[in-house]
């Protein structure tokens, strides 16, 4: 590991200072119903599957995640301040109530592993979860990683997710108001992003 490691601690920890105080909370609580209404008429379940459970290589569950960071991205994607294809095109046309609406959704459907994760690998388990720890994973995304607010739920994400997600905050390409990260993950190596990815992914 690189010695500005030694500074990820404190990185983490003003991550856990900023991150929530960038966007304000939204202004009202969205409506499931509706949310899932609009889910099924935009079929948001051909990718993210109709339980919020991804089937899909590279694209993440959305079930029990924060609705705070739903409604976040959501926005992201519809100002084109996120760029990963299809979403900034498919989010077009969404008003923050419907924004709200589908995060309300998705936040209230049971979390669990994808469909087709691969059984658990121990050494990645092990190496995963001391980087982790020596990452302060848990200051921002809580001690179960299962988020708060506008800091996302990681526990039981599709693994390949998170491996693109992490490398693309390690590499400067994901740009929005969580690049804390980039920080966050300066000097982690492939195959420590693909240890922490084994880890969580298989966390309830």
């Amino acid at each position: 590991m690189r010695p500005l490691r030694a500074l990820l601690p404190a990185a983490a920890l003003l991550a856990a200072t900023l991150l929530p105080a960038l966007v304000p909370a939204p202004a009202r609580a969205g409506d499931p119903q509706r949310g899932e209404a609009l889910a099924r008429d935009r079929a948001c379940g051909g990718c993210h599957g109709e339980a919020g459970l991804s089937g899909e290589r590279g694209v993440p569950s959305l079930a029990g995640q924060q609705a705070e960071y739903l409604t976040l991205q959501l926005i992201l994607f519809r100002e084109r301040l996120r760029t990963d294809p299809p979403m900034p095109d498919l989010a077009q046309g969404l008003d923050d109530a419907a924004v709200e609406d589908l995060a309300a959704f998705y936040a209230g459907l049971p979390p669990g592993p994808a469909p087709d994760r691969g059984p658990p690998e121990a050494a990645a388990l092990a190496a995963g979860a001391g980087l982790s720890e020596q990452l302060r994973c848990g200051i921002c995304h809580k001690a179960d990683y299962h988020g708060q607010a506008q800091v996302p739920r990681i526990a039981g994400q599709r693994e390949e997710f998170l491996q693109h997600a992490l490398t693309a905050y390690r590499d400067n390409q994901r740009h929005g108001t969580d690049t804390n990260m980039n920080a966050v993950m300066h000097g982690v190596s492939d195959a420590e992003i693909a240890a922490i990815a084994h880890y969580m992914a298989h966390q309830p």
